[in-house]
């Protein structure tokens, strides 16, 4: 399966399970109607942005949008790399990699990003209904983590941990691309 079509089904079945209509969801996460329904028939590849919101929206981590749980096997605690999804962001081109097993049940979850130079992406969930805690670590290259008022630059082997906050800016101010891993624990806000 394609990652937009899995994408797609993932947020058609997340929808479905918490009994959302189309509207329901546009109102809760600030996505309108008709981009939702344009996600679901995968007739658009919406953006990191945007499937932060809604993966909030529906109390799910980012991350998790890209794992089909059904696919996987629980007894299985092996994702070979042919079989990660990897999805690239239309806006700012940056690849995500999702390296945790599918089905496999841990509180962590890894992706790969390898971000293009001078490239950003802002992440905003004025009320953020899922609290993820994240680490960030550069295996190569440059980045600018801003999280509220507060920016870090990391460089080749730094590691930077935060929780997610109501806004979340990641830039590549250099000219080359850089790639890190991301190490991941969401919960739910009751």
């Amino acid at each position: 399966m394609n990652v937009d079509a899995l994408v797609a089904q993932r947020i058609r079945e997340l929808r479905k399970r918490r009994g959302y209509a189309l509207e329901k969801l546009a109102e809760r996460s600030g996505v309108s109607r008709s981009m939702i329904s344009l996600i679901e028939r995968e007739e658009t590849s919406p953006t990191a942005a945007v499937l932060n919101k809604l993966a909030d929206a529906l109390g799910v981590s980012l991350a998790s949008l890209f794992s089909d749980a059904s696919t996987g096997d629980p007894d299985r605690p092996l994702a070979r790399l042919a079989e990660q999804p990897v999805w690239k962001d239309p806006a700012s081109g940056y690849v995500r990699r999702h390296v945790s097993p599918p089905g496999h049940a841990s509180p962590i979850e890894l992706v790969e990003v390898t971000f293009p130079p001078g490239e950003s992406v802002a992440f905003d969930n004025p009320a953020r209904k899922v609290v993820t805690h994240q680490q960030v670590w550069m295996l190569e290259g440059e980045m600018e983590v801003t999280l509220e008022q507060d920016t870090w630059r990391l460089e080749t082997g730094d590691c930077l941990a935060m929780e997610l906050g109501p806004r979340i800016v990641f830039h590549n101010p250099t000219r080359k691309p850089a790639r890190y891993a991301l190490a991941l624990t969401s919960r739910t806000l009751s």
